[in-house]
C-alpha cells in the first residue's frame, strides 16, 4: 500500500500503471490528484475515515491509499551498464536499518538528481511502505539496486571505473572539503550506529570526514547524505 497525497501523486505521474486501485476519504478534495486517477484511467473507491483506515492502518494517510505493485528494484548489473551514460554517482548503504533514514536518502537523492541508491539484501531496510512513504515519490526518480553482498558489488563498481569514497572517523581520513572528488564516483555511508563495516573499508580509495565545529556529536546517516550529495552537485562535471 501507498498512502499520502505526494507519494501517490507522484506514481501517478511517473508509473500509473503499478497502480492497481486507489481509496479515497469521502470528504478528500484534491483535484489535481483526482484528475490524475481519472486521466489515468485507475480504478477508485471512496470510504469513511474507518474503512480507509481498515485498508491501511497508519497515521499521515492524508486521506489517500494506493493499491501498488510490489517495488522493483532494478537489477545491479544492468545499473552499472547505464551508470555511466547517466553519469551517476553511486550510493551504497551498509546496513541502513531506519525506513525513515533510508526513506529520507531516497527523497534527498531524487532531489539532487544522477544518483542511485545500492542496498544489501541481508541485515538492512527494505523499500518498503514507510520508506515510500517518508520518499514522498523519489523512489520513481531514482534507481535502487538491492546486493546480495554489498562487497561484491563495490568491487564490481570499482572494476567498472569507479573510485570509492567513504566517511570515516579515523586519523587518516580527510576533510572533505580538502579533498577532489574523482569521477565516476561511489559513496559508502556506514550504519546508524556502526559505520562503514571494517570488510568494506578496505574497497575506499578516499577517506573523509565531515568537518563538525559544533558539539563533539555525529551526524545521522541521512544528513551525512545530503552534505555529501550537495558536495557532488557542486563538483561533478556538467
Amino acid at each position: 500500500m501507498l498512502y499520502g497525497r505526494n507519494s501517490v501523486f507522484e506514481r501517478l505521474k511517473t508509473n500509473p500503471q503499478t497502480i492497481k486501485k486507489i481509496f479515497l476519504r469521502d470528504n478528500f478534495n484534491v483535484p489535481h490528484i483526482e484528475k490524475s486517477i481519472k486521466e489515468n484511467a485507475i480504478p477508485f473507491e471512496r470510504l469513511s475515515h474507518q474503512g480507509l483506515e481498515r485498508i491501511k492502518h497508519t497515521k499521515d494517510l492524508q486521506g489517500i491509499v494506493a493499491s501498488v505493485d510490489k517495488f522493483q528494484y532494478m537489477p545491479f548489473d544492468d545499473l552499472l551498464n547505464s551508470s555511466k551514460d547517466k553519469q551517476l554517482t553511486l550510493l551504497f548503504l551498509d546496513r541502513i536499518n531506519d525506513p525513515h533514514n533510508l526513506g529520507v536518502i531516497i527523497r534527498t537523492a531524487a532531489c539532487f538528481g544522477r544518483l542511485a541508491v545500492i542496498i544489501p539484501k541481508f541485515e538492512a531496510c527494505e523499500v518498503n511502505e514507510t520508506v515510500q512513504h517518508v520518499a514522498s515519490g523519489g523512489e520513481n526518480y531514482v534507481p535502487i539496486s538491492m546486493a546480495t553482498n554489498l562487497s561484491d558489488a563495490i568491487i564490481d563498481a570499482k572494476n567498472y571505473g569507479y573510485w570509492i569514497l567513504g566517511t570515516v572517523i579515523a586519523d587518516d581520513s580527510k576533510d572533505i572539503n580538502k579533498v577532489d572528488f574523482p569521477f565516476p564516483l561511489g559513496i559508502v555511508l556506514g550504519s546508524e550506529g556502526k559505520g562503514i563495516r571494517h570488510g568494506l573499508q578496505k574497497y575506499l580509495d578516499i577517506r573523509v570526514r565531515i568537518p563538525m565545529n559544533g558539539a563533539k556529536l555525529s551526524f545521522n546517516v541521512n544528513i551525512a547524505c545530503a552534505i555529501l550529495c550537495h558536495e557532488i552537485s557542486k563538483r561533478r562535471p556538467a
